[in-house]
């Protein structure tokens, strides 16, 4: 690891090169194939660097600027344009951003490999009944929250673009984010980290059905749940953006009070209920669900968390599954993202990982 400019932005070198070593080693127990770690401290960079392999079978080696399917950090993506239009526009979205309007966990009756087809997706999740009342309830909506979003988006902005150029032109183009799509662009092909699972113990989901997710991320496809490609440096300059209070080089997407009132907890003490199979499983006690207008919060109690234990309560981002994150914690001033290849089907060994790269990122910080 190259940690020349670690000591500069107060981190301990030591404890900073004992985190790519485990890293590494976790790589090699095969637990996982590969990695991109890039994190930034005062929007200066403190490391980016990879590890083992975009695809092992093939003992491809894991490039910096290979690019990931996103699974559900692509909602983040559409969260914040959908508060982009709220500053704009007169959008009220409140129970869909927090997942409290009682969509469906799973995909709605339709024909699965219909699922890229966004105008397809929203006509079934219109045909389908809510689970819960809105507002008594957290409960994830994995796939037809985010299509209802961004189909919102789509007909705000008048219906004559389709949503991945909304995307492209609107989010992605303003920051630089020259590696990043709605689908599999076909000119990051050679570089797209393809989705096999190598941990295939089933969670709430088995390893096919994530697998079949990524088959499913094609030039064509829009998938606004789950369907992004982007490569490290370009989420962490999407994480930059967000830490400096909504602009990045000059350009603003949201406004600072924007970003303080979609990072606070909108949830309460709610728990969030997909997480419930884990009483049984693990003997977790309920905690709080924290979520904020389309992020993910650390808040006030220790928990199990992607976001770790030792970041600040104010930390926020999202996570996609069994293979991507990214975190901001603004006390600190610090941004993490973390994109992996060889996908851990298990939601909660995947909050392990997360959990302890977090805690380890951020017990190296010396100050």
């Amino acid at each position: 690891m190259s940690l020349d400019h670690a000591a500069a932005l107060d981190f301990d070198p030591d404890r900073l090169g004992h985190l790519g070593n485990v890293i590494s080693c976790d790589i090699a127990a095969q637990r996982y194939d590969g990695a991109v770690l890039a994190v930034s401290r005062g929007g200066k960079p403190v490391l980016t660097e990879a590890f083992g392999y975009a695809h092992r079978d093939s003992e491809r080696r894991m490039k910096i600027d290979d690019v990931f399917v996103s699974f559900s950090v692509a909602k983040q993506l559409t969260h914040t344009l959908i508060l982009n239009r709220i500053e704009r526009e007169n959008i009220t979205l409140f129970h869909v951003l927090t997942h409290t309007a009682g969509l469906t966990l799973k995909l709605p009756q339709m024909d699965p490999m219909q699922m890229g087809n966004l105008q397809a997706t929203v006509a079934a999740a219109c045909m389908s009944a809510a689970e819960s009342v809105p507002g008594e309830r957290v409960y994830y909506s994995g796939i037809i929250g985010t299509a209802i979003l961004a189909e919102v988006l789509r007909r705000v902005d008048g219906g004559q673009r389709a949503y991945r150029e909304i995307l492209a032109q609107d989010l992605f183009a303003p920051l630089g984010m020259k590696d990043s799509a709605l689908g599999a662009r076909s000119d990051l092909a050679s570089r797209l980290c393809p989705v096999v699972a190598r941990d295939r113990l089933p969670g709430i989901s088995f390893a096919e059905e994530y697998e079949m997710f990524g088959a499913m991320v094609t030039a064509e496809s829009e998938i606004p749940s789950l369907g992004c490609v982007f490569s490290a440096p370009d989420l962490s300059r999407f994480a930059n953006m967000l830490r400096s209070g909504g602009a990045l080089d000059g350009v603003r997407i949201l406004s600072p009070a924007m970003v303080d009132l979609a990072t606070r907890n909108h949830t309460g003490q709610m728990p969030n209920d997909t997480w419930s199979f884990a009483a049984g499983v693990r003997g977790w006690q309920p905690f709080p669900a924290n979520l904020g207008l389309g992020f993910y919060l650390r808040g006030d109690v220790v928990a199990p968390n992607f976001l770790g234990t030792l970041t600040s309560p104010r930390t926020y981002g999202g996570m996609g599954a069994g293979s991507t994150m990214f975190w901001v914690d603004p006390e600190r001033d610090l941004t993490c993202t973390f994109l992996t290849a060889g996908l851990i089907t298990c939601e909660l060994r995947n909050t392990d990982r997360m959990q302890r790269v977090s805690d380890m990122l951020v017990s190296a910080i010396a100050d």
